[in-house]
């Protein structure tokens, strides 16, 4: 009982704190596009059970997007030198889910949802499938005009940043230790390519050693899936447990010295972030995926609201994939 009271206070407290982020509001559409969140949401349903693994997808598409210019859909945009066309947003997925969503809006309500706010809405709709928590979104956002691949690297955290580089590319987008560890969290329905990790697993000291912080269980495994002159572009689960389940396993991978990024494992190797991976992964099971799942919408609301247009800033695409 005092666990679902808990809950219902922190659902309270996730309404009424999105009720105004960056001048977005919950039920921003409710009289302008009545069904624009259930049409989202039923697209996004409907991809999901064709693929779970779209779920990540979309929502590091969010995530990607909302560090680069904002959340204003820029990610979106197609052509020779957009963000999407940058190194660091390579095998990024879910742009199909958006189109459709957005193709459905239009017949609609013509010209009134964004493109920027289909991905936000899709975002949450992908980790309430996967079984983790759902939260209100604020909406309103305008999509951007702007999209260029230079902006993408220096804002982007990256799988080789320590601890300070990404304490400050978040702290620059308003966001704290808090937010980094939560957020990096959505690692539990994530896959990465061997070619972003496999360094760690081969020559990666000067002695020619494997990087020490990975459990030596979990490395001969690694090493039998990325073998050195394997697919680079072979894919594995960010979290070895779990990975089409929103849980926080993921957080005791990192614990244990399982975390597949460099940069996800160097959660654990400072203080203050350690601290907070240790809260996530504590042992008393029912506690710690209730504070996981009250704090992720927290810092999602958060994300979400970095740099939004509004108003009669930029524009509601038509084409989700080019400006108007």
């Amino acid at each position: 009982m005092g666990h679902m009271l808990l809950l219902a206070v922190g659902i309270l407290f996730m309404c009424l704190s999105a009720q105004a982020q960056g001048g977005l509001k919950t039920g921003f559409y409710s009289s302008t596009c009545p069904n624009a969140e259930t049409t989202v949401r039923s697209t996004v349903e409907a991809y999901f059970k064709r693929d779970p693994t779209i779920a990540p997808g979309l929502l590091r598409l969010h995530f990607h997007d909302c560090f680069v210019q904002g959340c204003d859909g820029s990610v979106l945009i197609a052509g020779s030198s957009t963000e999407r066309t940058a190194l660091p947003n390579g095998g990024l997925r879910g742009f199909e889910v958006v189109d459709d969503a957005k193709n459905q809006l239009e017949v609609q309500c013509p010209g009134v949802v964004s493109c920027a706010d289909i991905l936000a809405l899709a975002a949450r709709d992908a980790v309430d499938l996967s079984n983790g928590p759902s939260w209100a979104v604020p909406t309103g956002r305008r999509d951007g005009r702007i999209s260029s691949s230079t902006e993408v690297s220096n804002n982007l955290p990256s799988p080789l940043d320590s601890i300070t580089v990404q304490r400050q590319k978040f702290s620059d987008k308003g966001l704290n230790d808090q937010d980094l560890v939560t957020l990096v969290g959505a690692h539990t329905i994530g896959q990465a390519d061997c070619q972003f990790f496999r360094y760690r697993l081969y020559n990666f000291t000067k002695m020619g050693n494997a990087d020490p912080t990975i459990s030596q269980a979990y490395l001969g495994q690694l090493q039998a899936l990325c073998p050195p002159d394997g697919d680079g572009s072979k894919r594995v689960a960010l979290d070895k447990d779990s990975q089409t389940i929103f849980d926080v396993s993921f957080f005791k991978n990192v614990r244990d010295g399982n975390g597949i990024l460099e940069s996800d494992q160097r959660l654990w190797g400072d203080d203050a972030t350690q601290s907070i991976v240790r809260n996530y992964a504590g042992s008393i099971r029912g506690l710690l995926g209730l504070r996981f799942n009250f704090e992720f919408p927290k810092s999602m609301v958060k994300m979400s609201s970095i740099g939004v247009k509004i108003g009669t800033q930029g524009e509601i695409r038509k084409i989700c994939s080019k400006v108007n």
